[in-house]
């Protein structure tokens, strides 16, 4: 046929995952669909099958039977602007007045600074920065994740590889985040992508994706879900920023950077000590005695009623690492929802898999459930990340790479939390790690963390309330984003009449 061509993309139709790659088997079907040569034309003379794809295909023909009228994503008649900062060789250094935040993190709850820019850094620091009520959009990589910049974001320097979209009108930008959350919004993006090895996209490329322009109560009501969950997420972590205020203010704890350790020979170029041989503990690896962590256990004796550990029956009543297994997954709907421990921080995971309930229905009852309350900690690659699992979590599945630990009761687990991750526990958490490639912990070096006890009950009991508090408001705040999803779904995207 003169001037067609047929595009084919293979597809995962079932998935069999296995951390052996000799283990792996993957079953495709072939999807395919024929363009022709304008299309090809129109596309930028683009070959890559992506831009052809079923799912944006599919996208556009629902988008065109919605009952609203079409507008543009951004362009002269769009909703929005979009563009990211120039290009520039990031000098990092220990802290600055310029803190660095990574496209992998725009959508966790409580972000940290990946490291910190140099003044020296020839770019426009003013560039980098995001303003609240922006869309942040990852750009390269795996693109399509995107955050609602609300107060914990607000001003912060923020990495080249992210788009920054602006909304004309404010009512718009809770809305256009909703939208860019559905599965037709990122199915939408996902058309537009370029390169061969790693995903691109760039702000033109949201000039011509379509998205409807419903009237403005109903954006209204969108835009102020979004703005609510984005306002309780800030409320959460101002509850875990005054819990750890009171936890370090009880303990007498000063910032753990302003700890002094002890070495053999106090030179500045190489840090040394002496270990009794006693106190090895089967360790011969340096990082596991490094003095800080005595400092830092000598510094919570002071002011701590007890130091006990995390196997303490006070602390935890079961604790949990799965064995590794053979993963198989099915679609949407036909299996336990599955995530992994790189998303652990994010308040709805991304990327979440469904775990086929025929293949591991045993091993989902008895292993990877996760319940409310229940403490997850990473021992898997980046190590020690902490979270107390929040009620819409309740029922999930986790890979085997999260230890779970599991409190006697609700009255300790927000206690556990806030300790453990904090600045001290964090350390106490990484001295177990062992790897020379992949850095591990097992359920035995968790049992072994030391955890302090509180001479004040009341102040313990409030610092644990304060934390269950906040993560009762992550729920909160997915339940809002959720609504507001529902909403453009049904009232806008799907509504045909």
């Amino acid at each position: 046929m003169v001037g067609v061509q047929t595009i084919f993309e293979p597809t995962r139709r079932d998935e069999i995952v296995s951390d052996n790659p000799l283990l792996e088997s993957h079953e495709y079907e072939l999807r395919w669909r024929t363009v022709t040569l304008n299309e090809v034309l129109k596309q930028g003379k683009r070959l890559d099958a992506s831009v052809f794809g079923i799912e944006g295909k599919h996208a556009r023909e629902i988008l065109k039977q919605c009952k609203w009228p079409l507008t543009t994503i951004t362009g002269p008649s769009g909703l929005a602007n979009a563009f990211y900062p120039t290009r520039f060789k990031r000098i990092l250094v220990e802290e600055s007045d310029y803190p660095l935040f990574l496209p992998s993190q725009i959508k966790e709850i409580k972000p940290k600074p990946k490291g910190f820019l140099s003044p020296l850094c020839k770019t426009d620091f003013r560039a980098l920065e995001v303003k609240k009520g922006q869309i942040l959009f990852t750009r390269s990589g795996t693109i399509g994740n995107c955050s609602f910049v609300g107060k914990i974001l607000d001003c912060q320097t923020m990495s080249d590889d992210i788009i920054r979209i602006t909304s004309k009108r404010d009512i718009d930008a809770g809305y256009l985040y909703a939208f860019l959350c559905t599965k037709i919004g990122n199915a939408l993006i996902r058309t537009n992508e370029y390169g061969a090895v790693v995903s691109h996209i760039e702000p033109e490329h949201l000039d011509d994706l379509p998205i409807p322009n419903p009237p403005e109560a109903l954006k209204r009501q969108i835009h102020d879900l979004v703005v609510r969950s984005y306002s309780l997420r800030d409320e959460s972590n101002d509850l875990l920023d005054q819990a750890e205020t009171m936890l370090y203010n009880a303990l007498c704890l000063p910032p753990v950077e302003e700890l002094v350790p002890h070495y053999f020979d106090q030179c500045d170029k190489l840090r040394n000590y002496t270990v009794n041989l006693s106190d090895l503990a089967g360790r011969l690896d340096g990082s596991y005695h490094i003095p800080l962590v005595d400092t830092i256990l000598r510094q919570l004796e002071k002011g701590a009623k007890e130091i006990t550990r995390i196997g303490d029956t006070r602390i935890s009543k079961r604790i949990i690492l799965p064995g590794r297994f053979t993963r198989v997954f099915v679609p949407e709907g036909q299996g336990a929802v599955y995530f992994t421990g790189k998303h652990i921080l994010e308040l709805d995971p991304s990327n979440k898999k469904y775990l086929a309930f025929a293949k591991h229905r045993t091993r989902i009852r008895e292993e990877l459930t996760i319940r409310k309350n229940m403490l997850l900690v990473t021992c898997s690659g980046t190590l020690g990340k902490v979270v107390l699992v929040p009620q819409h979590w309740d029922g999930w599945t986790m890979t085997h790479d999260i230890i779970r630990l599991v409190p006697p009761s609700e009255e300790i687990a927000g206690y556990i939390w806030v300790f453990l991750a904090s600045p001290y526990g964090q350390e106490l958490i990484r001295r177990f790690t062992y790897g020379s490639v992949v850095d591990h912990i097992e359920a035995e070096h968790i049992v072994q963390v030391a955890v302090p006890l509180l001479k004040d009950v009341t102040t313990q009991a409030k610092i644990n309330q304060l934390a269950v508090e906040a993560n009762a408001k992550r729920t909160e705040a997915y339940y809002a984003e959720q609504a507001a999803i529902r909403i453009i779904n049904e009232e806008v995207i799907y509504a045909t009449s």
